[in-house]
């Protein structure tokens, strides 16, 4: 594969919010990022953290009031997905009540491997997903199997695929009657 803009790694997400103290503090305290120096050249509010190798930079909002509500927990939306190091996403869920904040649950299966979530928001209403992620293998699709792959269309090519090769089975070995 190529790499045309010599990319190595993802760096930041950056994050506007309506406090930056608040975010900070749920950025610490519930997933473990530590603040590190930000340049003073930069001439608004905001503050970087850092943990697993990635930065979050969180930037106060211009204009907190046009900021989208907080609404339901949908998996569907943008979100962060972390991968916990843990023996039973029971345990995430009990932190998670401790901690007073609402969640939802969902799961993955691929060819009997199970990956489980748990959704929830940060205090502006960014979605994070906490995962067994893990378990899923990364493996790399065919170069022509990356066109437009909505649920549709690779479900709608999965079964002109299985048609073509049943078609092809028919042609090779014919059922002699």
């Amino acid at each position: 594969m190529e790499n045309p803009l010599q990319l190595k790694c993802l760096n930041h997400v950056s994050l506007s919010c309506r406090s930056v103290e608040k975010s900070v503090e749920f950025y610490q305290d519930v997933l473990g990022f530590f603040p590190i120096k930000r340049p003073g050249s930069l001439d608004f509010s905001g503050a970087w953290l850092f943990s697993y190798g990635i930065g979050i930079h969180l930037l106060r909002s211009e204009n907190t009031e046009s900021m989208p509500k907080i609404g339901r927990i949908n998996p569907k939306n943008n979100h962060i997905s972390f991968h916990c190091q843990c023996d039973s996403m029971e345990t995430l869920e009990n932190k998670l009540k401790e901690l007073n904040i609402e969640y939802a649950k969902g799961s993955v299966e691929e060819g009997g491997i199970r990956v489980d979530q748990l959704f929830f928001h940060d205090p502006d209403g960014n979605m994070i997903e906490l995962c067994n992620c893990n378990n899923i293998p990364i493996i790399p699709l065919p170069v022509d199997a990356i066109q437009s792959c909505s649920l549709t269309n690779c479900n709608a090519r999965r079964q002109r695929q299985q048609q073509q090769q049943l078609q092809q089975q028919k042609i090779e070995h014919p059922v002699e009657i």
